[in-house]
C-alpha cells in the first residue's frame, strides 16, 4: 500500500492536522471534515481517513465523502 493510500486513525489524523480528536468528531457529524470511512457500525464505530483524502482537505480540495 502507498503512502498516499495509508489508512489513519483519528488520533493520527489529529496530530497531522493540529485539530483534537474530539474536533475531527465534531467535523464528521456537521459532514465539514475529510472524508472518512466507519469500519463498524454504530455511534462507537471504528473510523479511518485515507491519508490522500486528509492531505487533499488541509489543501483545501474537495473530498469525496
Amino acid at each position: 500500500m502507498s503512502g498516499a493510500d495509508e489508512w489513519l486513525t483519528p488520533s493520527e489524523v489529529a496530530a497531522m492536522t493540529r485539530l483534537t480528536v474530539q474536533t475531527l468528531s465534531n467535523h464528521r457529524w456537521q459532514g465539514r471534515g475529510p472524508a472518512f470511512t466507519k469500519l463498524t457500525p454504530g455511534r462507537g464505530g471504528r473510523v479511518r481517513y485515507r491519508r490522500s483524502d486528509v492531505e487533499r482537505w488541509l489543501a483545501g480540495e474537495p473530498t469525496a465523502a
